[in-house]
């Protein structure tokens, strides 16, 4: 049996807190844990990095811990080794990054390189004889080798078990709508559990069709498959050692899942339907894109209604900034790829009803506690993990023209959030077909899915094209029965068929982890052949459905076979193969890759062929005429642009992207990607690099990277303007004058959003940041609100947020906001009213706005009306206290300004961790020069 060193398991946890630290403290473990060997070692297979790849995953990778670390964690602050050692290196680099050289990156990243050297190992173990698991001794990566792929794969199932077991068992019942019956009855476990049945409810069955699909295409297919088999059975082997050796995650005690006296209780054998489950939790978080459609008509009829029906069409355009000739690209050179074109004519558009709308309804047959909105327990995952808009992950790379030495240097990650443990985990595996180290999602760790190879690197950011789409299907009765927004059938096809319902019954209990009464209710989701019922409504005064279509619903799989190619050095060897792997997965990713040569982008996603005429950005009838090209209901399948479509590139000058539009008539699938976006902090600042012939480093593209981590976007790109406007007369408020002056000098020291020293906890400009953080939704209502009107306002706000500050402000008061506020998550300025700001203020001040608004807004575009409303709000905000602004939450005490900022990694388990200071960074992240090739 081999196992992480651990303290030993308690006996019983019935007895007092004392006595239960006693007996973790004394009691002799059941197994012990492998003795370190010093001279064992990986060989370095085949590494081109020369130690110039470097990475980083806060806060560790050890993620398991007993009851008993548990409690001595909760007690007296010790944690098992690896749990929180990258949070110092992580978080040191925003105070550290202005002085950081060559030498001092090794402070604040890891060594990725292949292998461990013989005194860096800190223990080796074999759970069977064709595999070998060494882990290191600065990070506990698990390093995997194996003599035979089934070998690897097993061994990468063993340590993710490991390292992530708890997690694992979390997401396999979270992809099944499942959670509240396995962690508890918390409101938020509730919340996600239905938000998740929402987007991808499945049977059984269902899960298994598509092992069946991959299974049946053979080659590259069937070897997946078997792959992920031996991958499980090494989980399964880990799960059968800790449980009878007792050292299995304590939460598994907590959660009542096992007796901790008398060892009762099961840990369910993983199988091949939990991992299609787990991708699809990925896939619905990271990898989709569009949906919006109902929010944005809404946004259409609210606007017509304002202005008539010609000039309300165009301010819905202006706002919409499907294609805005302003907006950051990733592809800067001249590059077309249309996709989701807006008609000038839309054809099939199914507009609802004003007021008629109604979102179908998730929860049948709740019982006891399941009508509670709100728990004392909190739950395990945040309720809106999947319904809340989510930051996610940025890329730097520049060409070797334009480099220090030559060779291409990349700075780049996902932003998934920050957890405890974290989702994705390191590892490296070496063995036939197979040479990869990086990060994985927990529970799919059978392949990398970002990180390097042999002699390239690649990583990837959440693309969003639109892949979904909203059908207004009309409504029907099989029986002749008057058709009413709650009839259970409708047309296909000329055809009266009823929805297929599809349920997920769960019932919970009071555990220790989770004192939640006792309940239960039903999950149902309806589902159509044009997907799946989100809202009722009517369309011309007839009854119909809003049903979502997603082209990778009943296809998260289908992935696995172009992560299979990325960790295969016989597939990939240079940027074009590079490009073809990409190409085989189906989620809407931007690939970037790296090696010594070169630097290469790729779109991935199953992007639909949409029938002419068709605006992807309303809700369309559900009508043959209307449908995508070839569909199929009975498998989900469509024709999708063929990749030469896709935005691509290969050794442009500099590639960045920050979830930000990919090319010039690529559609954005939703608001807000305009004149101002986040993705602008990066372009900046490469842009800078390389200007006057300069050239970048490692080094000066890391710093570039964290300075925009640092920085407030608001303050960078729409301050300016905003002192324009008000520094076009005298200011003669005193009040005001003094924010104003805070502003201007916090302006005039970067925008940015750092502590007066490491470790200060207290900002440097203080004063003008609190001031920009209650200015901001004050400016969107004072200068927006009046032009808009209130019906248009609120709509506004439910497709697209105001703010998305560091604290998680995501709206003004009284605001319905598109996304709820989500504090401490790191992630900020992706989403909000930017753009809107910046082009009306330009435009009231006489600039030239190419893709301007339909019609001026603040003081209707006179500039002092506009300065007046300006000065006005300003003065509002800066009397605003702190403890207004900072109003505190369980974390942080009201006014407390940096705390409210900071980053806390969000417990899954039982161990927790220290909250660290602000920035706007990747989870994971590589730094990368390859100085060689093969």
């Amino acid at each position: 049996m081999h196992r992480r060193p651990h303290s030993p398991r308690i006996a019983a946890a019935v007895l007092s807190v004392a006595l239960l630290i006693t007996a973790a403290l004394t009691t002799t473990p059941t197994s012990a844990a492998p003795t370190p060997t010093e001279s064992a070692a990986v060989a370095a297979a085949g590494d081109y990095c020369g130690g110039r790849c470097l990475d980083i995953l806060p806060p560790g990778e050890n993620g398991n811990a007993t009851l008993a670390e548990i409690l001595l964690n909760r007690m007296f602050g010790t944690r098992p080794a690896h749990t929180d050692d990258q949070l110092g290196p992580y978080a040191g680099l925003a105070s550290g990054y202005p002085g950081l050289t060559e030498a001092g990156l090794r402070d604040f990243f890891n060594d990725a390189s292949f292998g461990v050297p013989a005194d860096q190992v800190a223990s080796t173990a074999s759970p069977r004889g064709d595999v070998t698991i060494v882990r290191d001794k600065a990070t506990g990566v698990p390093h995997i080798t194996g003599t035979t792929r089934c070998g690897t794969e097993f061994g990468a199932g063993y340590a993710a078990a490991q390292d992530r077991l708890w997690v694992m068992d979390l997401f396999r019942h979270v992809g099944r709508g499942q959670l509240s019956g396995f962690a508890g009855g918390a409101a938020a476990n509730r919340q996600l559990e239905q938000t998740f049945w929402q987007a991808a409810p499945y049977t059984e069955a269902e899960l298994q069709q598509q092992i069946d699909v991959l299974a049946a295409r053979g080659g590259r297919a069937a070897q997946a498959l078997a792959d992920a088999s031996a991958y499980l059975d090494g989980i399964n082997q880990y799960v059968r050692e800790a449980y009878d050796g007792r050292y299995f995650p304590g939460e598994y005690d907590l959660t009542g899942h096992i007796d901790p006296i008398t060892n009762a209780g099961t840990i369910e054998p993983f199988k091949l339907t939990d991992l299609v489950a787990l991708a699809s939790v990925v896939g619905a978080l990271f990898g989709s894109g569009g949906g919006g459609e109902l929010a944005s008509a809404q946004v259409k009829l609210a606007a017509e209604a304002r202005y008539g029906k010609d000039a309300g069409d165009a301010v819905w355009r202006s706002l919409r900034e499907a294609d805005d000739p302003e907006a950051v690209q990733t592809l800067h050179d001249g590059q077309r790829f249309p996709y989701a074109t807006v008609p000038d004519d839309p054809q099939g558009a199914a507009l609802p009803d004003p007021g008629s709308v109604v979102p179908e309804r998730v929860v049948y047959d709740a019982t006891g506690s399941a009508g509670q909105l709100a728990t004392a327990a909190p739950g395990v995952l945040p309720g809106n993990l999947l319904s809340a808009r989510h930051g996610m992950s940025n890329a730097l790379l520049v060409s070797g023209a334009h480099t220090d030495d030559g060779h291409p240097v990349a700075v780049f990650g996902p932003q998934t959030g920050y957890f405890a443990p974290q989702l994705l985990m390191l590892e490296e595996l070496q063995g036939p077909g197979i040479s990869a180290r990086g990060a994985a999602f927990a529970g799919l760790s059978f392949y990398v899915q970002l990180g390097r190879g042999q002699d390239y690197a690649w990583s990837a950011t959440s693309a969003g094209q639109d892949i979904t789409d909203t059908y207004a299907v009309p409504l029907c009765t099989t029986d002749g029965s008057p058709v009413t927004t709650s009839a259970n059938a409708y047309v296909w096809h000329g055809s009266c068929v009823p929805f297929e319902r599809l349920e997920r019954k769960n019932a919970w209990r009071p555990t220790t982890a989770d004192s939640t009464p006792a309940g239960s209710y039903t999950l149902v989701m309806y589902r159509s052949d044009y997907g799946l019922v989100t809202a009722r409504s009517t369309v011309g005064g007839a009854p119909v459905a809003f049903t979502s279509l997603r082209s990778t619903y009943r296809h998260e799989a289908d992935s696995i076979i172009g992560f299979q190619e990325l960790n295969d050095p016989g597939a990939v060897h240079d940027a074009a193969s590079f490009q073809q792997a990409a190409q085989d997965i189906n989620y809407t990713f931007n690939w970037f890759y790296a090696d010594s040569r070169d630097i290469a982008y790729y779109n991935s996603g199953a992007n639909p062929v949409r029938a002419p005429g068709v605006d992807p950005g309303l809700p369309v009838l559900a009508q043959p005429a209307y449908e995508w090209a070839g569909f199929d209901p009975a498998g989900n399948t469509a024709r999708y642009t063929p990749a030469a479509e896709h935005p691509q590139s290969i050794n442009q000058d500099y590639y960045v992207s920050w979830n930000n539009k990919q090319a010039t008539g690529y559609t954005a699938a939703g608001f807000g990607n305009g004149s101002v976006h986040r993705g602008n902090l990066l372009d900046a600042r490469v842009k800078s690099l390389l200007q006057n012939g300069g050239k970048a480093s490692r080094v000066s593209l890391a710093r570039a990277m964290e300075s925009a981590a640092v920085t407030d976007l608001r303050a960078e790109d729409v301050l300016p303007d905003l002192i324009r406007v008000l520094r076009s007369a005298p200011v003669t408020d005193p009040a005001a004058l003094t924010a104003l002056q805070q502003l201007e000098a916090w302006l005039a020291n970067g925008g940015t959003r750092h502590e007066t020293s490491a470790g200060s906890q207290a900002y440097a400009d203080a004063d003008a940041i609190r001031v920009m953080d209650a200015w901001w939704p004050l400016l969107a209502d004072g200068a927006l609100r009046p032009g808009l009107g209130d019906q248009l306002f609120a709509a506004l706000t439910g497709a697209l947020q105001i703010d998305e500050s560091p604290s998680g402000k995501s709206g003004g008061s009284g605001s319905v906001s598109a996304n709820e506020a989500i504090p401490h998550k790191g992630s900020s300025f992706q989403y909000g009213w930017w753009s809107y700001l910046d082009k009306d203020l330009r435009a009231v001040l006489g600039d030239p706005v190419a893709g301007p608004l339909a019609r001026p807004f603040c003081g209707s575009g006179d500039l002092a009306a506009c300065r007046t409303i300006l000065a006005d709000t300003l003065k509002q905000a800066a009397a605003e206290p702190p403890a207004q602004v900072y109003p505190g939450d369980g974390d942080c005490a009201a006014g407390d300004q940096w705390c409210a900022d900071t980053i806390i990694q969000r417990p899954l388990g039982g161990v927790t961790d220290a909250k660290t200071t602000w920035q706007n960074r990747p989870t994971y992240q590589q730094v990368v020069q390859f100085p060689a090739h093969r």
